[in-house]
């Protein structure tokens, strides 16, 4: 039950624990109105503790622990309350990994970050998509030790009108007016989730569940549950804030859902995004300042409990019912970034909820330092910008992996699938430590961090040969234009950052670098005419400029970020609910044991009586013999604690 508090036991209590700001619909509202805040977690992701167990280190920007203790407080704002969760709860990090492949779910078992939503005071939630990603019998395990109602309206058991869970519910609650007397209301909850959870999951799903379009869906239940009753109705949207313009089985569905007629206020998610915030600005039928959808109140309230979502509204008894007539939105976080960049923790985490997961925390620990699979061969970045590498080829071989079982049973199935990954430590400005370096045996999950620094997520986009090309020419831009028969000239750009050399997987090409690079810094196109991409090929053949192909990549590159010819984000054609991390340890744990050996698919085009020099880490010593497709040889120390080595081109 919510709590629930007349006005003058509230004010006793703020005399006796200090001043709280009560906010203003709790001041204003008299006798018949009443002031009801809505609270959302979304995303969670098992997220319960502030800790990155993938680095193996606390954080502040993460936690349900964090959540919970602005909870109360914001409780103690509002004469009623209602908190709710909005999905993506059961997976995300190596804790949900752990209960799911390590220690399982027996009957009577309780999940972790089911014990901390017991915890909070979670009174309703809706399924995610990453909720399928274990499979239906684990949901099913892990929902039963839930404390509150979990509903989700547009997953049906097959050839059937059956949903999967309750499609919504209805809480039959008392509320208080501003004269503290009390009311009963009740408060419908409906909640959806993206069907293309029928593609993400679709070896856990197929034959075993149907899912239906989210805005239909919606039409055609909201009556039903104002027939039984609900004053107000809250969707819970486990869907993103995108187009106006409705289509069928719509991923990101807010907008159109909002429109639906009965439909009070939503709150959203799926997006990792905040809302209200100004990323929504240009958003049709949004109102990124004041919070509206349709001018319907909404919230998004980040991810892995970085938020809380607030959405306030007054209420007025109208006959024997209650109506909205005033609102506002907000969302409320447990850290602050500072001006230099620096993480302020706004809240510590709440004991209770800590205390309740402890041993699921300590045992996640044990789990992630524990290898999964095993590397016949090292994972280092040392030559990760002079020549094909393990490091990059790891990620590009478990992004392949990946995009192959997505794209089964949809019109890209069939087309070539190309990888494009870029080297994240190597060097540079985080000095001449900063390079991944696993040596051959054991991997565990806390090394998938070294691989991949980002929480990034998998996208993967539709492109042509010819902007397959034009991607490869952005990417060479890491190299000085070098003149032939130069010797000991610099081969690398400083002010190119790594991470926007992406190496392609899947087709071979080598980097003519006598010729300037025709892309400026930032993207912009400087040398129209030039070539730095030669001898492009594909399956041993001159790529046809005209061929499509499935490039497989990450958010963001393909949402534009880099700016690279043919990511601009209007070519994507998947967006992966999973991480780019997570896929590369599902792909480690499936495989057992991996040996992603470089293949040499990229190499510099001989320059006749040409050296270049430079500069990576000291160990690179030990591996400079085994580099493939590039004569390597010491030159030397270079600058800060760098070593320094020449290639003859």
């Amino acid at each position: 039950m919510p709590i629930t508090l007349s006005r003058r036991s509230f004010l006793a209590s703020t005399a006796a624990g200090g001043l709280i700001a009560l906010h203003p619909f709790s001041l204003r509202a008299a006798a018949g109105q009443a002031h009801l805040r809505l609270m959302e977690t979304t995303d969670l992701h098992v997220h319960v503790y502030p800790y990155d167990y993938y680095a193996d280190r606390e954080v502040d920007t993460v936690g349900l622990s964090r959540t919970a203790s602005i909870v109360n407080e914001i409780r103690a704002e509002a004469t009623n309350s209602l908190l709710l969760d909005n999905g993506d709860f059961l997976q995300g990090n190596p804790m949900g990994d752990y209960i799911a492949y390590e220690r399982g779910m027996k009957e009577g078992d309780s999940h972790p970050v089911i014990t901390a939503m017991n915890t909070v005071g979670i009174e309703a939630s809706t399924l995610g998509n990453h909720e399928f990603n274990y499979g239906l019998e684990f949901l099913t395990k892990a929902l039963a030790g839930s404390g509150f109602p979990v509903v989700c309206a547009n997953i049906t058991k097959p050839g059937s009108s059956e949903t999967l869970l309750e499609p919504y519910v209805i809480l039959e609650r008392e509320i208080t007016d501003g004269a503290g007397e009390s009311h009963p209301i009740k408060i419908g909850i409906i909640g959806f989730v993206p069907p293309q959870v029928m593609n993400w999951d679709r070896k856990h799903l197929e034959g075993n569940v149907e899912a239906r379009d989210i805005v239909t869906t919606a039409r055609a239940l909201v009556p039903e549950m104002k027939e039984k009753g609900a004053d107000i109705v809250i969707a819970l949207s486990h869907s993103g804030i995108g187009s106006a313009d409705e289509t069928d089985m719509m991923e990101n569905a807010s907008v159109p859902l909002a429109a639906v007629d009965g439909i009070d206020c939503i709150l959203t998610g799926h997006s990792h995004l905040v809302f209200p915030s100004s990323t929504y600005a240009d958003f049709a039928a949004v109102d990124a300042e004041a919070g509206t959808i349709h001018g319907k109140p909404a919230a998004m309230a980040g991810f892995w409990g970085s938020h809380l979502g607030l959405i306030d509204l007054m209420l007025e008894r109208d006959g024997s019912s209650w109506r909205v007539t005033g609102h506002s939105a907000e969302a409320r976080p447990i850290s602050k970034r500072e001006e230099d960049r620096t993480i302020t923790a706004l809240v510590e985490g709440d004991a209770a909820v800590l205390e309740a997961v402890k041993a699921e925390h300590e045992a996640t620990l044990e789990y992630v330092r524990r290898a999964v699979g095993t590397t016949a061969v090292p994972l280092h970045s040392y030559f990760a910008l002079v020549a094909d590498d393990p490091s990059v080829q790891i990620v590009s071989n478990a992004q392949t992996w990946y995009i192959a079982q997505m794209m089964e049973g949809t019109e890209w199935e069939g087309l070539p699938i190309l990888s494009a990954a870029a080297p994240f430590k190597a060097g540079g400005r985080g000095g001449p430590e900063y390079y991944t370096d696993v040596a051959p045996g054991a991997v565990a999950i806390k090394n998938v961090a070294d691989l991949y620094l980002y929480p990034n997520t998998v996208r993967a986009v539709a492109i042509t040969g010819a902007q397959v090309k034009d991607w490869l020419e952005r990417s060479a831009g890491m190299f000085n234009q070098i003149e032939p028969g130069a010797q000991d000239a610099t081969l690398l750009n400083p002010d190119f950052p790594s991470y926007n050399f992406d190496i392609m997987d899947g087709v071979t090409y080598q980097i003519d670098l006598s010729q300037p690079s025709k892309y400026g810094p930032k993207g912009e196109l400087e040398n129209p005419d030039a070539n730095r991409i030669v001898n492009l090929q594909f399956e041993g053949q001159p790529i046809d400029p005209a061929q499509k192909f499935v490039v497989a990549t990450n958010n963001y590159r393909a949402g534009g970020g880099g700016t690279f010819p043919g990511a601009d984000g209007s070519t994507i054609i998947f967006e992966g609910p999973d991480t780019n991390r997570d896929v590369i340890v599902r792909y480690i744990v499936d495989k057992g044991e991996i040996a992603p050996a470089a293949d040499a698919n990229w190499t510099f085009a001989p320059l006749e009586g040409t050296t270049v020099l430079f500069e990576t880490g000291s160990k690179a010593a030990d591996y400079a013999a085994s580099v493939k497709g590039v004569t390597i040889e010491p030159a030397g120390d270079g600058a800060d604690g760098f070593a320094a080595f020449r290639i003859t081109l």
